[in-house]
């Protein structure tokens, strides 16, 4: 774009990460582990490097830090460093460490310097808050941020965000950009920039509930998927994992019409469910993750009975208990 002075500081690792990536996204599911709060709303700390520990010990293929699952749009900078800093700590370099960022990129690099300085291998860059932009400001966004941080970038295409198939070009041509995580569903669209990226540039299905999608996604090369039910039912999560890898269409159709399909839908039924829903399964097993923050509420004693049937299904289905 060359709008406004930049100065890239390509990290000299970005090739390791990018190879430790697609290494483990191929090897299981990506994990975005909620962050714990007190019931007064205060960071819970402890509960968080518990959460995280318990999910990095099922093996996922990466985990994400303080992302939207991990309501990062809650977080003053202080809870952000102890969240990352925990999740670094816990992997101890088993697997990458993709940190979220967001709002504006100047923001975003304040939150980028923060994780880098807490170790994390990677940023996740999240939609932009409130207004929408033209495609060259879209790029001018990743570009500003990459100016200011050595940690290789993944771009998140959702909401007000969706790069054109010149934009997306020219986002490639970024240094330091690796990859796009994509929650738009557009698999016309999403086939087009597959076949226009570098050979090297990862891809993510980030749609909600990726499950859902995600043979879908496969076809047009994109495999790797975010899971949230990972962060509540690990056993579900790497089950469904295991069938979609193996071809075993059965199981996966089983998963999804009796667990996910089901799910879905009670995620619908209010706003913020995609996070609400998620902590409140964690909590019915026992996980300390605590409540969400506000503007997300918890769910309603009815949804709540819904949601442990639910759940009681899908490990039933794995041979898994509640």
């Amino acid at each position: 774009m060359g709008r406004w002075p930049k100065v890239p500081k390509v990290n000299v690792g970005t090739e390791t990460v990018v190879r430790r990536l697609r290494d483990g996204m191929t090897g299981g599911v990506l994990s975005f582990p909620l962050t714990s709060f007190h019931e007064d709303g205060s960071l819970d700390p402890d509960g968080f490097r518990a959460h995280v520990a318990a999910q990095i010990a099922t093996a996922p293929g990466a985990v994400f830090p303080a992302c939207g699952t991990g309501e990062f749009f809650s977080l003053d900078e202080d809870e952000y460093r102890r969240v990352v800093a925990v999740t670094v700590e816990e992997a101890a370099g088993r697997l990458p460490v993709v940190a979220g960022v967001g709002y504006g990129w100047a923001q975003a690099a304040r939150f980028a310097r923060i994780a880098e300085e807490a170790g994390a291998d990677a940023l996740l860059v999240l939609p932009h808050y409130l207004v929408a932009a033209p495609q060259d400001g879209l790029v001018a966004q990743l570009e500003q941020l990459a100016a200011r941080t050595s940690l290789p970038l993944i771009a998140y295409q959702r909401g007000q965000v969706a790069f054109g198939m010149d934009a997306f070009r020219q986002i490639t041509r970024i240094p330091g950009v690796i990859g796009l995580k994509d929650g738009h569903s557009d698999l016309d669209r999403l086939q087009r920039l597959t076949l226009a990226a570098p050979e090297d540039f990862l891809f993510f299905n980030g749609a909600s509930t990726a499950e859902i999608q995600a043979r879908a996604y496969a076809t047009v090369g994109v495999p790797a998927y975010s899971s949230a039910v990972h962060a509540f039912a690990p056993e579900i999560a790497n089950a469904f994992f295991a069938a979609l890898s193996a071809g075993d269409d059965g199981t996966v159709d089983k998963l999804l019409r009796d667990f996910y399909v089901p799910l879905v839908e009670l995620r619908d039924r209010v706003p913020g469910y995609a996070v609400s829903l998620v902590k409140a399964a964690a909590r019915l097993r026992g996980r300390p993750v605590g409540p969400v923050r506000a503007p997300l509420t918890d769910p309603s004693a009815a949804d709540l009975a819904d949601l442990k049937a639910l759940l009681a299904t899908g490990l039933d289905l794995v041979g898994a208990a509640l």
